[in-house]
């Protein structure tokens, strides 16, 4: 088996989660102590969130590429970035990097096609939301992406920064994101809502919400990882 790399910490619940994820990926009809060897880097979210913040984009991509290449010294064999956000730079990362890089956002796509969904839904960080690195990544496969509109996607974002990356859950907090979600059903006829922040799958953790299907972009990046280090 291959060496799994994840640069962690953006933010660390999922992180968490994606460790658990890979494990019980391995475990499925396997009755052995077999599992992967995982590094992970935890990087300081405060620290990459602040880069964001000032646009110094340069430094962030910096910042990423010292993880990848401290997760290259300490002996894996290829990479991922277990969030959304950073993958605004994934093509800058993946030529400089001294690892492959698996990206969350075409592993999202393909199995968009695979599930036959025309119309996708899109939350994540504000920082998501507002660019434009997954649609360019759906466009390319006649993929009609939506994002909230800009109040909506302002809410969206604070509830992510001052409760859920913080692992705190409301039931009102989760009730909030399923109106959004039922919003976009009603005014843009969206057939499925893509959870584009790895934070999202722990505070809507169903498989569907107001009638349409949820693709879990964490679920989906841990199956490419544990497909690539089979590989």
């Amino acid at each position: 088996m291959k060496k799994i790399g994840l640069i962690g910490g953006l933010g660390p619940e999922a992180t968490v989660e994606y460790y658990q994820k890979i494990i019980d990926e391995f475990k499925k009809g396997n009755n052995s102590l077999t599992y992967p060897e995982i590094i992970v880097y935890s990087v300081n979210m405060s620290e990459f969130i602040g880069l964001m913040e000032t646009k110094e984009y340069e430094k962030a991509i910096r910042l990423l590429l010292e993880k990848i290449e401290a997760l290259k010294n300490a002996g894996a064999d290829f990479a991922a970035i277990t969030a959304n956000t950073p993958h605004l730079f994934f093509n800058t990362l993946a030529e400089k990097a001294p690892l492959p890089l698996l990206s969350i956002v075409e592993a999202t796509c393909r199995e968009t096609m695979a599930q036959n969904f025309k119309k996708p839904g899109l939350f994540g960080t504000g920082f998501t939301m507002n660019a434009t690195f997954y649609q360019e990544v759906f466009n390319k496969e006649g993929i009609e992406l939506v994002v909230p509109e800009e109040e909506d996607r302002k809410v969206i974002n604070y509830k992510l920064f001052s409760e859920i990356e913080l692992g705190i859950f409301k039931d009102t907090t989760r009730e909030l994101l399923i109106q959004h979600i039922q919003k976009m059903v009603d005014r843009h006829h969206i057939d499925s809502i893509i959870l584009g922040c790895t934070e999202f799958p722990l505070i809507l953790p169903e498989d569907t919400y107001c009638g349409i299907p949820v693709l879990n972009t964490t679920q989906i990046h841990v199956q490419e990882i544990c497909k690539q280090c089979l590989a």
